[in-house]
């Protein structure tokens, strides 16, 4: 009996590592495409995706990797890169807000952790971008940080909805 038990906990692990895996590689991949109208609902599906199939930890972690990316591939500008640990903890609010509200509905913690994540970067973009650089420069870079966050947030919970709703987990 012992062996058996072992054996199904060695098998949950692997699992469970084929899964972050993939998602991680999803999220990290996602970028490469280049268009954030594109990118953006992915990397945020795969964070909605993995609250619900690996739990918040191994979401967060997801949500580290794939702005690292967007700098190297020039989706984000380099001038925002003193946005990226926004960035990264934007995600980080996503995923917690997400886990807390899905258990009442799962529309209402994508909704609301995609507006709290939006909020969050429109608010540190303000400050990090003036500080940094002329306001009429400004201004145009802010536009990536401002209202296509909440659109592409909303985006991917849709896709992590139907996603989820296909392999019966939503």
């Amino acid at each position: 009996m012992e062996k058996v038990k072992s054996l199904i906990f060695k098998k949950e692990i692997a699992l469970t590592l084929v899964k972050f895996t993939a998602l991680i590689g999803i999220a990290t991949l996602a970028p490469l495409i280049g268009q954030q109208a594109i990118a953006g609902p992915i990397v945020n599906a795969v964070l909605f995706i993995s609250v619900i199939l690996l739990g918040p930890q191994s979401a967060i972690l997801a949500g580290l990797v794939p702005s690292l990316i967007a700098l190297s591939v020039g989706l984000l500008p380099a001038i925002l890169a003193p946005m990226i640990p926004f960035i990264m903890m934007g995600n980080t609010i996503l995923v917690i807000t997400f886990d807390y509200l899905r258990k009442r509905n799962f529309w209402l913690g994508v909704i609301s952790a995609s507006v709290l994540k939006f909020l969050f970067l429109f608010g540190a973009n303000s400050i990090v971008i003036n500080l940094i650089i002329k306001e009429e420069i400004a201004q145009k870079i802010a536009m990536t940080m401002s209202y296509p966050q909440l659109l592409t947030a909303l985006a991917g919970g849709l896709i992590a909805y139907l996603f989820l709703k296909s392999i019966k987990r939503a």
